[in-house]
């Protein structure tokens, strides 16, 4: 969790009064304790009205909250619109957390943007290829290409013949109907893209790092090659 997502977290616990110990914040957060003292400390000293300390616990004062975040109308069709369409065609974690950001886009929103951000005439609706087993493999690339983990995969072509093929995935690609994920091929030794809806089977196996020539960069430098197989 990133630091700033991590003191916006602790903002939100301690709102509406509830004393908590560092101890059941650094749970919740899946921190130390010690993480969270520095924290706390922080959000005081730049203002937040937390009281308490180390070994009793911490709570803020009735009536404070963080500022409304302000958009635009043109920023607020962008992020609505978005997130509709990840909770539609989107992985299940990332669905998940899109209907959870709809959410919370619409709780810190003024009344005026909250309507128009109900109002946005832009919907998304899942479509018939995206079967939770696809959903679940979205989320696990996206894990695996977060972490840098080499995936060893079992692969149908478009006449349903089956290869092996260790790749080391770099990111996703959504083409309005399929997934795909564009990865270093350690058997051709070359940059490749899979269609997600044809991978058979896939297995995590081990780390990797991204080395010269091989980076998502690279691969964008490397379009122009034309078609690979």
């Amino acid at each position: 969790m990133r630091r700033a997502d991590r003191l916006f977290q602790i903002v939100q616990h301690l709102r509406g009064g509830r004393l908590l110990t560092a101890q059941m914040l650094a749970e919740r957060l899946e921190v130390t304790k010690r993480t969270v003292y520095r924290d706390v400390a922080d959000l005081i000293g730049s203002g937040v009205p937390i009281e308490g300390e180390a070994g009793v616990g911490y709570v803020m004062r009735a009536g404070y909250d963080l500022p409304p975040l302000m958009f635009s109308s043109d920023e607020i069709v962008a992020l609505v619109a978005g997130a509709r369409m990840i909770r539609a065609w989107g992985g299940t974690s990332m669905a998940a957390a899109a209907e959870e950001a709809l959410v919370k886009i619409e709780a810190v929103l003024p009344e005026d943007a909250r309507a128009r951000a109900v109002a946005v005439p832009v919907h998304a609706f899942q479509m018939n290829d995206m079967t939770d087993d696809v959903r679940a493999r979205i989320d696990r690339i996206e894990a695996a290409a977060d972490q840098r983990i080499r995936l060893d995969l079992e692969y149908g072509d478009k006449n349903g013949e089956s290869s092996r093929r260790v790749i080391r995935p770099l990111g996703l690609w959504f083409w309005g109907k399929v997934w795909t994920v564009v990865g270093w091929c350690e058997l051709r030794n070359d940059f490749r893209m899979f269609r997600l809806d044809r991978i058979k089977g896939m297995e995590e196996v081990g780390p990797f790092r991204v080395e010269k020539g091989q980076s998502l960069r690279d691969f964008y430098a490397s379009v122009d090659r034309g078609p690979r197989r």
